[in-house]
């Protein structure tokens, strides 16, 4: 372990002259103070840990380490990020409290990881808190977001996958939302948007008094995802949601030339109040069907069904809940080159009438609460149970994607639960239409992506209920698109309002470690008095590409705290 951090330094002492940094002379050996006592229960001052360039107090029992010193002209000191008073508390998402092992002493092991940690780059991530504030800053390598699974989470824990790191590497586009890329033949991304400005063209997708809501199409061209060059390919096009009062996109699929563009519909409103609280779109409405464009969005064919004659037979009546709702397509890769059996599957969010606990009906709450509950409520509102982002179940449908089949629902499959012998069964039938998962008044809305070099399916949900508050997200993988799946990692508040969280699988390493999170976040800022602020830094209200890293089980759990929000809340 030494050895390897001398040899790290030997390293950098045997560089040219020219490129030999200040830091790194005869004045900075010995490498590495005495250890510790394990008996010894008063702090233990470290001067001088190796080539990193900091100084720590070791506070037992536990090993709490706070940064004392940082050597001026050091690795340390370079990143800008670590600071005197600093607590560090995790590395590579490995929590350090607690950990004092009666013969392995944590100070060599902290110095090994803090210099791989500064060396390296982006493929490490620390988080370091102030000792007298409580607030984070992100190492050079970025962060690991904690996981706080709720207790009453029926996803078992993943043994693979144990969390994401962000890497601090992120987009700075200003383009409206909604994007879900799809990656098409030709090698560019295709994707619907609206809510904002994309290549100078306004587009929002609730319907006006004289016209329906419009729908944005935009070819993101590039390969690196910091550098795309995004245009429309057409105007955006209107299309009524009445009865309802928006029509927003949804499952996007380029496949052999030809672009399926999905729509769905919201009500009652896009603000609407209800016992002093303001809701975003509380019902979730239904499928009218997919756009046709043979021309990569040049050009466009309606969909030749409605709100009042959609894809799947549902609602049953107006403002009733849907189990299809908002339908995302899988993402499997260039021209959809890992479908398991050539076919388009779907991911639809849904809840169901007979709901036996629905979501409560609340109002706003106290400065710094945005709501709290109003148990005297009993008005036939359903408090946005399913919602534009929050629902109860995730559903499953697949079918050969073509001009003839994606509007014709006797085309379709649909996931009808397991058989005895746990196999998946598909059924034509719509009546017959099972979950494939259910955790009731935690789930939302839904994408997923086929990740070839682990050889498994990532999903992200998002529950945003309320619709207008911190929302939470989270990732699920499996190794088969009808599961089972595991929890990755629960991350609360993210965004802290992110939503429409995707994996374009274009811009997946080959061994399926680093990827790029595509979302958009805090929209309603101020709604019920709620302050939102971006987390992680390089959020907009807008498209988000951020690069992330997938933790490997034996990287350690995830750090226990977010290393930006602090204890404060």
């Amino acid at each position: 372990m030494l050895a390897f951090a001398s040899s790290a330094w030997s390293q950098k002492k045997n560089a040219a002259p020219s490129s030999e940094p200040a830091y790194y002379t005869s004045a900075t050996t010995p490498l590495f103070n005495p250890f510790p006592n394990v008996t010894d229960k008063k702090p233990w001052i470290v001067r001088n840990p190796g080539p990193v360039g900091i100084g720590l107090n070791l506070v037992r029992p536990g090993m709490t380490m706070e940064v004392s010193t940082v050597a001026k002209g050091s690795p340390a000191e370079a990143t800008g990020k670590l600071k005197k008073g600093q607590i560090i508390e995790s590395i590579n998402g490995k929590e350090l409290k607690g950990v004092d092992p009666p013969t392995i002493h944590i100070f060599p092991v902290a110095a090994l990881y803090l210099a791989v940690f500064l060396l390296a780059g982006s493929s490490h991530c620390l988080a370091a808190k102030d000792a007298k504030t409580g607030s984070y800053s992100i190492g050079t390598g970025g962060f690991v977001w904690p996981s706080e699974i709720p207790a009453d989470c029926p996803f078992p824990r993943s043994t693979t996958l144990t969390g994401v790191c962000f890497t601090g590497k992120h987009s700075d586009y200003k383009c409206g939302d909604t994007f879900y890329p799809s990656w098409a033949s030709d090698g560019n991304l295709y994707s619907p948007w609206t809510d904002g400005t994309t290549d100078g063209i306004k587009c929002g997708s609730g319907d006006k008094p004289k016209h329906g809501g419009s729908t944005g199409h935009a070819v993101m061209m590039g390969d690196d995802p910091l550098k795309l060059d995004i245009r429309n390919t057409s105007p955006p096009k209107e299309a009524w949601a009445r009865p309802y009062r928006g029509r927003y996109p949804c499952g996007s699929l380029v496949y052999n030339g030809i672009w399926y563009f999905g729509t769905y519909c919201l009500g009652s409103g896009g603000t609407v109040e209800h016992r002093g609280f303001k809701y975003n779109w509380p019902n979730l409405g239904p499928l009218p069907g997919f756009q046709i464009s043979r021309d990569l969005g040049k050009t466009w064919e309606a969909s030749p069904l409605s709100a009042e004659k959609p894809l799947f037979p549902e609602p049953a009546k107006y403002l009733g809940p849907v189990k299809m709702g908002a339908p995302k397509f899988v993402d499997f890769g260039k021209n959809m080159e890992h479908s398991p059996d050539g076919k388009a599957y779907l991911l639809g969010m849904g809840a169901e009438e007979s709901d036996p606990h629905p979501r409560p009906c609340i109002k706003p709450g106290q400065p710094g609460m945005p709501f709290e509950p109003n148990p005297g409520c009993t008005d036939d509102f359903k408090h946005a149970n399913l919602s534009w982002i929050s629902a109860d179940q995730t559903y499953l449908a697949r079918v050969t994607p073509s001009p003839e089949t994606i509007n014709d629902i006797k085309a379709y499959e649909f996931f009808a639960g397991n058989d005895a012998n746990g196999k998946p069964v598909w059924t034509s039938d719509y009546a017959k239409i099972k979950p494939l998962l259910e955790w009731n008044n935690n789930m939302g809305c839904v994408t997923a992506t086929y990740v070839p070099g682990l050889k498994k399916y990532l999903m992200c949900v998002t529950d945003g209920w309320p619709t207008v508050a911190k929302m939470n997200s989270y990732i699920l993988e499996a190794d088969a698109i009808t599961g089972p799946w595991k929890m990755v990692t629960y991350m609360k508040g993210f965004g802290e309002q992110a939503y429409f969280l995707n994996f374009p699988s274009k811009f997946i390493s080959a061994d399926g470690k680093s990827l790029w999170l595509c979302y958009s976040a805090n929209f309603s800022p101020g709604w019920n008095g709620a302050e939102l602020k971006f987390n992680p830094p390089g959020g907009r209200y807008g498209l988000c590409l951020h690069e992330v890293k997938l933790l490997a089980a034996k990287d350690g759990k995830p750090t226990a705290d977010n290393p930006l929000r602090g204890k404060s809340q």
